[in-house]
């Protein structure tokens, strides 16, 4: 990000985290967002995939988990409330899940503006495969034709600091999917950069890809390590 008060771009500590628990990533993410806020680490980008997990966003409905708990048991999916925005989504191995830990200040302490710049970062990053991403109407997150291949929920909390983020199906077994109704969406299905392309996607590729349009849109520059 550009900081306007000193003209400065904005170093990024970007983190390859791989697998790691949805509950284990809460935890960090309530760390680094208090570190954040006290000046003492930089804007932070947290990369990584979880085990299966169904997340409840604060506008979420019941009706839009379509599993019972002993079902949810048998598939190996996980259930937690969060504390980010939206309604029921899915995460789980082949998807790639992105925690921004950013200072929105000075110039960007606008939640509209950030949500279309995830947006537009994702967008990038499908283009770099060829993928032409684009957005709906009235609706949050990335898509190709009719087909969400990217849903965004995020969370900024006092002090204007990020956290919760995107997630990007990359390779993903998109008959997960079928557990729930992904961000309450029913006119529309789920698709992965891995199932339009019709060929193998890595996720370190795509992490790539990430962290050069990451850095484009939020004028940030990735930290070496």
């Amino acid at each position: 990000m550009q900081d306007l008060t000193t003209g400065a771009v904005r170093s990024l500590d970007v983190r390859h985290l791989g697998t790691v628990s949805y509950g284990d990533a809460l935890a960090l993410q309530g760390e680094l967002v208090a570190r954040r806020r006290a000046g003492e680490i930089p804007d932070t980008l947290l990369l990584l995939e979880h085990p299966h997990v169904i997340t409840l966003g604060s506008g979420s409905h019941d009706e839009h988990v379509l599993v019972s708990p002993e079902e949810r048991a048998e598939r190996g999916i996980e259930l937690f409330e969060t504390g980010r925005g939206g309604d029921v989504t899915y995460h789980g191995p082949g998807q790639l899940v992105g925690y921004p830990i950013l200072d929105l200040k000075p110039d960007r302490c606008d939640l509209h503006r950030y949500l279309r710049d995830l947006e537009e970062a994702l967008i990038g990053v499908l283009a770099e495969f060829g993928l032409r991403g684009g957005r709906k109407e009235g609706l949050t997150g990335v898509w190709v034709d009719d087909r969400k291949l990217a849903a965004i929920g995020v969370r900024v909390s006092s002090g204007w600091i990020t956290s919760h983020g995107f997630a990007l199906n990359v390779s993903t077994d998109l008959s997960f999917f079928g557990t729930i109704v992904p961000c309450g969406i029913r006119a529309h299905g789920v698709g992965s950069i891995s199932g339009e392309l019709g060929r193998p996607v890595t996720m370190a590729d795509v992490e790539a890809a990430a962290v050069r349009s990451f850095g484009r849109i939020f004028g940030a520059v990735a930290l070496p390590g």
